[in-house]
């Protein structure tokens, strides 16, 4: 099962890795980093093939895929 690690006070809520996700993982959490940005959440965990599309496409590099 993989596991992804989201660095919240590097999100900046592109959205890119949402949208870049083949199954829907991710999603924009509820709460804000300190630079004032809801950051991105994994919300469905079982449903990640560990493709890494999200850990490519951030563009802050706040995502880690673990397999």
């Amino acid at each position: 099962m993989a596991k992804i690690e989201i660095r919240s006070e590097r999100c900046k809520s592109c959205q890119y890795c949402i949208k870049f996700c083949p199954k829907g993982v991710l999603a924009v959490g509820e709460k804000v980093n300190s630079k004032g940005y809801e950051y991105v959440v994994p919300v469905n965990m079982d449903a990640c093939i560990a493709c890494c599309m999200c850990a490519r496409i951030c563009p802050d590099g706040a995502i880690e895929v673990y397999k």
